[in-house]
């Protein structure tokens, strides 16, 4: 008797062309959602800044709107208009390390000193030794996180704190460090190679520019969409498959380390035990956004950029915009979303 794939892959998912603008849509009368209550949403969409809004259905748009201006304040924000991801950004780095592994450029078990070299920090030889690639995916390499610039790559901004693996902290500058990784391992300039490994591949348009030390990526609100399709169908784009390392793959999307459960590989995960913020160490019982269902995996960012995927309900649902609170990632407002959603889906 064969056992059945206990997560298998999603089925009936539509996926657009990779040029072009077409996308096939779905109206929510047709799925039996909640109409009324739409116009509730669009509200508070509108009044927490938000610029662009889209849901999937099986691939599918069933909603998709956009407000205010675009991000040099002149023209009306559009299908066209680019934004910024802020660090829902991390959840691109991570699924490109994984192509290099899977390549055979890199090993994520392997020190992150064979691809920066032994001046990447300011740490001792036994300090730098511990620290894994790995631990740069998971937030855990024990640097110090209260330095006064979290952003700085500079080696003297790195400094020691914990032995790598045994404290989990939300520090930009490890996590930036990534894309060095990936330059040192594959010999090439990261954004050509995650634009020819990835992006070109799924038809996402955007760009990587450097602000200060930050590495930010911009696009448009349907190219989040296309790489969340690209995950929720586990790597494969249609019949095509982009990453084919699978135990890569769950990895990324599954609970990574015992410090934080709701954290995968730069990825954020609903529906664990509980989880940690950007900025504290407090342990908070539950899960990051009750009211969202309990298998969701997230990109987020600051000011609310938003890449949601739900693997039960084939659905994606994309954010981008301005501040809505102040946190680095607003998870009440997350939440409230939701909330919402869940007064329409059904």
């Amino acid at each position: 008797m064969t056992t059945p794939d206990p997560d298998p892959e999603p089925e009936g998912l539509y996926f657009p062309p990779l040029d072009g603008n077409d996308w096939a849509t779905q109206s929510p009368a047709s799925l039996g959602w909640n109409t009324a209550k739409i116009p509730d949403l669009l509200q508070f969409l509108e009044d927490g800044n938000t610029r662009a809004f889209i849901v999937l259905k099986d691939g599918k748009i069933v909603l998709e709107e956009y407000f205010g201006k675009d991000l040099l304040g002149i023209a009306d924000f559009s299908a066209g208009s680019n934004w910024y991801w802020a660090s829902a950004a991390k959840t691109l780095t991570a699924f490109t390390v994984g192509l290099a592994q899977e390549e055979g450029h890199l090993n994520i078990a392997d020190r992150s000193d064979d691809y920066l070299g032994e001046q990447w920090a300011d740490i001792s030889d036994v300090q730098m030794k511990a620290i894994t690639v790995r631990h740069h995916l998971t937030m855990t390499t024990g640097l110090d996180d209260s330095v006064d610039n979290k952003d700085c790559t500079e080696p003297e901004c790195l400094v020691y704190l914990a032995d790598a693996g045994t404290r989990w902290a939300y520090h930009n500058a490890p996590y930036t460090i990534l894309d060095q990784v990936v330059e040192g391992a594959t010999q090439q300039n990261f954004d050509d190679y995650f634009h020819s490994r990835l992006t070109s591949r799924i038809g996402m348009d955007g760009f990587w520019t450097y602000v200060d030390y930050n590495h930010l990526y911009f696009s448009t609100a349907r190219s989040m969409a296309r790489f969340g399709l690209l995950n929720l169908n586990k790597g494969k784009w249609d019949d095509t498959p982009i990453m084919t390392d699978a135990n890569y793959y769950e990895e990324m999307v599954n609970t990574s380390q015992d410090i934080n459960p709701s954290y995968g590989y730069l990825w954020w995960l609903n529906g664990k035990s509980a989880y940690k913020l950007p900025g504290f160490q407090i342990r908070i019982n539950g899960s990051i956004a009750p009211d969202a269902p309990a298998d969701m995996f997230a990109g987020l960012g600051k000011n609310g950029q938003y890449l949601n995927i739900v693997p039960s309900q084939n659905l994606i649902v994309i954010r981008m915009g301005e501040n809505p609170s102040n946190a680095l990632v607003p998870i009440v407002y997350l939440n409230d979303l939701w909330k919402m959603l869940n007064e329409i889906i059904r």
